[in-house]
């Protein structure tokens, strides 16, 4: 009776210290955002492991927000320091701001936060994302995401 409670409890244990992802398959990550060439101010950028066949619980989200030079650093919501290793389905967004009442897009002229009632963030990169981001076993410091919204016209 004893042996069966000491393997129960070291099973509690195994899976109280990896999690239901497997925690420990997590890696650093970090990278900058810009927005039409800029360094883009009060972004949110969510990491969101993509399932496979062989891994159908790949571990939690991850989260960062970008500083004034537009750069994040991710973490779970366990507060692991990184995301989970493999493929990921990448979320950019605006951060909302319920005392502004919009989106809290920064306008450098008035060198403040201002609000905005559309996200600038376009779709492709936040609702009906696309983009996809493979984070490697020793992680990466070089998650860097380039949105364009301003299309240039070339001239023949």
């Amino acid at each position: 009776m004893t042996t069966v409670r000491n393997w129960a409890l070291a099973g509690a244990l195994a899976v109280s210290l990896t999690g239901c992802g497997g925690r420990a398959g997590y890696a650093p990550v970090s990278g900058v955002v810009t927005l039409n060439g800029k360094p883009y101010r009060n972004g949110v950028v969510m990491f969101l492991p993509a399932a496979t066949k062989d891994n159908p619980t790949p571990g939690r989200g991850s989260t960062g927000y970008t500083d004034e030079n537009g750069r994040f650093t991710l973490k779970s919501v366990d507060g692991d320091v990184g995301a989970a290793i493999g493929k990921h389905h990448v979320r950019i967004a605006t951060r909302y701001s319920k005392e502004l009442n919009g989106y809290e897009v920064w306008d450098a002229d008035s060198n403040k936060a201002v609000t905005a009632g559309v996200d600038p963030i376009p779709p492709e990169w936040n609702s009906k994302t696309t983009k996809e981001f493979d984070v490697p076993r020793g992680g990466t410091d070089k998650a860097n995401f380039d949105i364009v919204t301003v299309r240039t016209l070339k001239r023949p």
